[in-house]
């Protein structure tokens, strides 16, 4: 019974192929560029473009689970394609932001959503993980701390819970190779609420150095946020980061609850990234 993950490039769907080939279930990893994949031996990889059906029947051969990323193009053809490939069940990598009232028309939630409601409306039996930020977002702070530059955050003070992106891919391959989760909808979240100040905090405790925190207002982030993503974007993120102001954030399921497993400390993920703050 072969496995498909998708987005075979991502930082999850690489770990969950090293799980899943380390239980020695059979595999094909999937990318639009399969040549830059790095898979370990013996792990089929596939040419699979969304917006491409003619690449579907190749990668979906043979398959009865998939681990996918959330790509709203395509969608409807992909999931057409696997039902008539005989795929039985999807984990879908989705994102906690789907839950919010206005995920339809928020550009953070909505290309989850519709990835979420087409699998929903069809025959394929599928697990949504909806994990919440990524400890690994704090790698956009890496330019201006391997400089020993201030950090500039309009909202220092906002709460996230986040999880470690091993402990998403723990629960991934537990969903794919047993049937405790099937077709449930979880919120994936660390196990501890942390300001962004506090996360600084800890990576300057881990580097052994001050990061300095300088408060900028919202105006000033929209400015330099938008040199790099779409201002419905932005304003989106900035929204999401003054809501989280207001308390520490809610824990949903963990590595511990669904696992019985330790969720991984974002002190920990600060330990082991910690050569990309360094500038070396």
């Amino acid at each position: 019974m072969t496995v498909l993950i998708t987005g075979a490039r991502g930082q999850v769907a690489r770990a969950v192929v090293d799980r899943l080939h380390a239980a020695g279930l059979p595999l094909r990893a999937a990318s639009a560029r399969p040549a830059e994949l790095a898979v370990p031996a013996g792990v089929e990889t596939v040419e699979l473009v969304l917006d491409r059906p003619e690449t579907f029947a190749a990668a979906l051969r043979g398959v009865r689970q998939v681990f996918l990323y959330p790509r709203p193009a395509g969608i409807h053809d992909l999931v057409e394609a696997a039902e008539a490939a005989g795929v039985e069940h999807v984990v879908l990598l989705s994102s906690s932001s789907v839950l919010a009232p206005d995920a339809e028309s928020d550009p953070l939630a909505s290309h989850s959503l519709t990835v979420e409601r087409a699998l929903a409306d069809s025959g394929l039996t599928a697990t949504f993980l909806r994990p919440d930020a990524f400890a690994s977002n704090a790698l956009g702070w890496a330019r201006p701390v391997s400089r020993s530059l201030p950090v500039q955050l309009p909202y220092p003070d906002a709460h996230i819970a986040p999880i470690h992106p091993e402990d998403i891919a723990d629960v991934a391959a537990l969903a794919l190779t047993g049937d405790s989760l099937t077709g449930h909808s979880l919120t994936l979240t660390g196990s501890e609420s942390l300001t962004f100040r506090e996360q600084l905090a800890v990576l300057s405790d881990t580097l052994g150095r001050a990061i300095p925190v300088e408060h900028i207002t919202r105006a000033e982030a929209e400015q330099q946020m938008g040199r790099h993503m779409p201002a419905p974007m932005v304003a989106s993120l900035l929204d999401l980061w003054e809501g989280a102001t207001h308390g520490p954030a809610a824990i949903g399921e963990t590595t511990d609850s669904l696992l019985g497993v330790p969720a991984r400390t974002y002190r920990q993920w600060a330990r082991e990234n910690a050569a990309a703050f360094t500038g070396h």
